[in-house]
């Protein structure tokens, strides 16, 4: 029997919600993710738990075990259970009784099985005791163990259940795929029949796969495939995937962490920010870049756009063109975040006012830039005088 040992399994709060079910006589498994990212050998950010208890049971049981309860998701079976500030999300057996493509109508259910078919792939239909043992109704560890990712049962059908499973399915192939072996062929003919039923996504849904997706250290080879499928313009029409592998191997090369607003710049596309429904902040980023000036000198850039902006657009250019960046840019991008112009309105005033004062001012920062920031405020206050 496969055994997983992991800190987060073992850690007393979790045996402790793990114990307060099954000494009542429920079933209690940790689920998904947290299953397959221990097998696979990678981080654990969520504790998923499933069991046959139905909300109100697991409600009770924490509040008379003076464990804190939050709703999180009644209607849908789900309770929060914090112990020891550590969260655990407690889902109740469930089985599908209706799928519009976006949500589902479900039943509660005492058999594993049931809870296991209504999930997207295979490998995240694992399930482990409160000791590690992991249980497998759907035969999944084979695709695990191969980084496969495969459809429960009928690719087509889980499509249909919930469209955004196309995109999920290139989220989990970009992060934890089989680059050599390549997708399943099965799944991307099926997301290749149901494109239609991406337009039915909500905005907020599909910007944060995309985004997720892009986090990914190398997404090129998935959103490449996303390409062929028809998926990348159906979610982002007028993207083209070109410049992104070069992107990344510049990260790469220079040790610059992944940046999902700079990947995505990197894919241009038409309104991408209502498309995805970006935060403001996010936004505002992404029209930064593609709207950099890619003439402005490295040390400029970073002092006008601050160095994270500017390292991005400097890679962005340079991943347009397929070439490499110039040794000493980032560090004149790094340098010139550093700066301050050393003047301020008051050193020209009283005689200067209104628009003449910032012109003055303005005219003054450029040549202070031109000069690599080497002229001092003396020397500033000096070239005003010369030039009045």
């Amino acid at each position: 029997m496969t055994q997983i040992k992991a800190e987060w399994l073992s850690a007393a709060p979790t045996q402790r919600v793990f114990a307060l079910l099954t000494d009542a006589g429920h079933q209690a498994y940790a689920v998904g993710g947290c299953v397959r990212n221990t097998l696979l050998g990678e981080p654990v950010k969520d504790i998923d738990i499933t069991t046959d208890a139905h909300p109100e049971t697991v409600t009770k049981l924490g509040e008379n075990a003076g464990i804190k309860v939050v709703p999180t998701g009644i209607e849908h079976g789900t309770v929060t259970l914090i112990a020891n500030s550590i969260p655990h999300e407690v889902t109740t057996f469930r089985r599908d009784v209706a799928t519009d493509g976006r949500r589902a109508t479900v039943a509660f259910s005492d058999n594993i099985t049931d809870d296991a078919r209504r999930r997207d792939f295979t490998m995240n239909a694992l399930y482990a005791d409160a000791d590690g043992n992991i249980v497998d109704p759907l035969k999944g560890l084979p695709d695990l163990h191969a980084r496969r990712f495969r459809f429960i049962e009928d690719a087509d059908q889980r499509i249909k259940e919930d469209y955004l499973r196309s995109l999920r399915f290139f989220r989990f192939q970009a992060w934890y795929g089989d680059p050599q072996e390549g997708p399943d062929p099965d799944a991307l003919d099926a997301i290749a029949r149901n494109l239609d039923g991406l337009e039915t996504l909500s905005r907020e849904r599909v910007g944060s796969e995309i985004l997720r997706l892009l986090e990914a250290p190398d997404p090129a080879p998935a959103v490449a495939t996303m390409r062929s499928t028809g998926v990348l313009h159906a979610v982002l029409p007028g993207a083209e995937d070109g410049t992104l592998a070069p992107l990344i191997y510049l990260e790469q090369i220079h040790g610059i962490d992944p940046d999902p607003i700079r990947r995505l710049a990197a894919l241009g596309g038409d309104d991408v920010s209502k498309r995805l429904r970006l935060s403001r902040k996010l936004a505002d980023t992404l029209k930064i870049l593609k709207t950099a000036d890619p003439m402005l000198a490295a040390g400029e850039a970073g002092y006008r756009m601050g160095q994270g902006a500017a390292i991005s657009a400097a890679l962005l250019f340079a991943a347009s063109l397929s070439q490499n960046l110039n040794p000493n840019q980032l560090a004149e991008i790094q340098y010139g975040s550093t700066q301050v112009f050393p003047l301020k309105a008051n050193d020209l005033m009283p005689d200067m006012t209104g628009k003449a004062l910032g012109d003055a001012l303005k005219s003054l920062e450029n040549q202070w830039i031109k000069s690599k920031f080497a002229l001092s405020r003396n020397a500033l206050l000096d070239l005003h005088r010369n030039q009045g």
